[in-house]
């Protein structure tokens, strides 16, 4: 894949904005051509971090962090089945590719075997308003779950990074969480975004939205997020499809006015297929704008 680059100082203007923060610096080198219409359009269009999986192998350590520590009772939230693991086997970049693989094998780790093995990720930036993209091809399977999508750095969850670094005091759901993109196997052709918080929230989240889109396993999809002080915008390609913005903004509806952080996995769950043995979500960019 070739990417050519003409440097600018994207940062600067995030001076003016809302702080980010991450424990990795430095400027963002992106050719303008290769910006998106819809990003050129957005009221955020000072790249302030991203992450185009120029090397090979391991993932860069300072913008990453491989969570693994499973939750009270040894198994994800959900039901679901796998190891998470900061191997990688299970999170490479390689020719300018992000690669997640969600993986078929027997695995021990934290005195528990699973059958299952695939990535989480958690960005070390984290940021307050602002429009992520992501350009992406989804894994395949009954049974896999992959997801895009965003915490409150104040999340108090054993073994996330930003929890880690002393910031989690506020449990889910009130801590606030933004799908900007679901998709289960089961269902191949529909992409979800959610948004979760005090007032809405688990199985009988309502502030959800979705379209159909055939060849999320063939081909690259642009996943966005526009994220103002006034609502949240999720759209696929520049198409949106679906628009959060309560008329009533509380601690229940509204957790969405501090820093929050990326997050990429592939969960399994208790019905995959069982002739499911490997499939990857590979990513080409990721991109933060304000």
């Amino acid at each position: 894949m070739n990417k050519p680059f003409l440097y600018f100082f994207a940062l600067l203007g995030s001076l003016f904005l809302l702080s980010p923060i991450s424990d990795e610096g430095g400027t963002f080198n992106i050719n303008p051509q290769e910006l998106e219409k819809d990003s050129l359009q957005s009221q955020f269009n000072t790249l302030v971090w991203a992450d185009e999986f120029e090397g090979e192998g391991a993932l860069d350590r300072k913008k990453w962090f491989l969570q693994t520590k499973l939750p009270p009772g040894g198994s994800w939230w959900g039901g679901l089945i796998q190891h998470y693991t900061n191997r990688e086997t299970n999170a490479y970049q390689k020719d300018g590719y992000l690669n997640l693989v969600a993986k078929k094998e027997v695995f021990r780790n934290q005195g528990r075997t699973k059958q299952y093995t695939s990535a989480r990720l958690n960005s070390k930036f984290a940021f307050t308003y602002g429009r992520v993209e992501v350009r992406a091809k989804l894994p395949e399977g009954v049974g896999t779950w992959p997801a895009i999508w965003m915490l409150n750095t104040n999340i108090n969850e054993v073994g996330a990074y930003w929890e880690k670094k002393g910031f989690g005091t506020t449990m889910w759901p009130d801590c606030g969480e933004v799908d900007i993109l679901e998709h289960w196997g089961k269902n191949p052709n529909y992409v979800s975004s959610a948004v979760h918080n005090g007032s809405s929230y688990g199985d009988n989240v309502l502030n959800l939205g979705g379209r159909q889109v055939s060849d999320v396993s063939q081909e690259f999809h642009i996943y966005a997020l526009e994220w103002s002080k006034e609502k949240m915008i999720f759209s696929i390609d520049g198409i949106e499809h679906y628009t959060y913005q309560p008329s009533k903004k509380n601690s229940k509806t509204w957790p969405y006015d501090s820093d929050y952080y990326l997050l990429l996995n592939i969960a399994i769950e208790r019905d995959i297929d069982p002739n499911f043995k490997e499939s990857a979500m590979v990513v080409d960019y990721i991109r933060i704008f304000q």
